[in-house]
């Protein structure tokens, strides 16, 4: 599928499996962010909308504007991180690279890369909009 030609009704009825839609405040500095930290793929990229490609795996991110309708807007906080509680998982993703890269854009290093026991070394990132990302890669 070209994500950058495919209609949206298109796109969404190929969608299958488990989809992550992350909303943010500034999808233009958001995709720059995981572009650069975790080398993911960009699509159609404008200030209210983009997919990103990762693996195989699609994320959506979502400006705050084209939630006006939806109940989960009334939801967020005006300010403050979002996301707290949950991981946002990149498996077989190098931390020790992650983490040099997040440093070169000042992004807040939560845990840096650790060896843990249930057979993974990974790191914490915290991104400006407050979504802990945890690349990791087997022992």
């Amino acid at each position: 599928m070209d994500f950058e030609t495919v209609p949206p009704e298109v796109f969404g009825a190929h969608l299958t499996g488990f989809g992550v839609n992350l909303l943010v405040r500034d999808v233009e500095a958001e995709v720059a962010f995981l572009a650069h930290v975790f080398e993911m793929e960009a699509h159609r990229v404008s200030k209210d909308f983009a997919i990103l490609t990762y693996h195989g795996h699609i994320l959506q991110l979502h400006s705050d504007g084209t939630y006006m309708s939806n109940p989960l807007l009334s939801v967020l906080p005006e300010a403050g991180a979002r996301g707290a509680g949950a991981e946002l998982r990149l498996f077989h993703t190098d931390p020790d690279a992650a983490v040099r890269r997040a440093a070169e854009v000042d992004a807040m290093i939560l845990q840096p890369p650790t060896d843990k026991p249930h057979g993974l070394r990974e790191a914490y990132i915290l991104d400006d909009v407050g979504y802990a990302w945890v690349p990791s890669r087997p022992l």
